[in-house]
């Protein structure tokens, strides 16, 4: 992905009209569109295509399966036309290597789980964050997932990994997480959902968020 606008617009709706229209919207506000189990579910996997017309899109099925399911997943959701997919880090090192090879054989990007961002990742994700950061260097993914509710994470995940793998990062706006604080703990994309697809004006609510990011440098 460039790094235009440092945001992912993470799209969870379930209506494909919606979804192309909010697509629409904000194309060329946002560097990619995440898209998840809801919307794939409720309208196919050709929404995929679809929306790959107004920006690269991060596939969210956070892949987690012994290696030779998480290579079928991954070559489905490539052959759907995403250009990357977050996969989680807890399965191990030989699901993971799975999912980076299918990956770096179709020229796409694999962005692994350290830890997310609701409140229960406390309980067990966080005290994996920073192997499974290691895990996904070695493999050599496009990057990691690290939580926007806790720049501190961010921070501390970067220093793990340094600067060869990028960080994308959910939580900004409904959850509570600030853009400016994780894109200075060390975040090079912010995740937006609910801020920018509820919003009555979805092109000018992230306009408003690429105007606060680009504030900062």
């Amino acid at each position: 992905m460039e790094m235009n606008t440092r945001i992912i617009l993470a799209l969870d709706v379930t209506e494909k009209e919606k979804a192309i229209e909010i697509a629409d919207e904000v194309a060329g506000y946002v560097d990619a569109i995440k898209v998840g189990y809801p919307l794939v579910l409720a309208t196919g996997m050709d929404i995929i295509k679809i929306l790959a017309e107004y920006a690269p899109i991060v596939a969210d099925f956070k892949v987690a399966d012994i290696p030779n399911t998480s290579r079928l997943i991954c070559e489905q959701v490539f052959k759907a036309g995403a250009d990357a997919v977050i996969v989680q880090g807890f399965t191990g090192h030989d699901s993971l290597e799975a999912a980076a090879k299918v990956a770096e054989v179709n020229g796409k990007g694999i962005y692994v789980v350290t830890e997310m961002s609701h409140p229960g990742a406390l309980d067990f994700m966080q005290h994996a964050g920073e192997r499974i950061a290691k895990m996904a260097a070695d493999v050599k993914a496009s990057g990691v997932v690290a939580p926007a509710t806790r720049p501190e994470r961010v921070a501390d995940i970067r220093k793990t990994i340094g600067d060869e793998l990028s960080i994308i990062s959910p939580g900004v706006g409904a959850q509570g997480g600030k853009a400016c604080d994780v894109i200075k703990a060390g975040a090079d994309w912010v995740i937006v959902g609910r801020g920018i697809y509820r919003s009555d004006e979805p092109r000018n609510a992230a306009r408003t968020i690429v105007e606060e990011i680009r504030s900062i440098f």
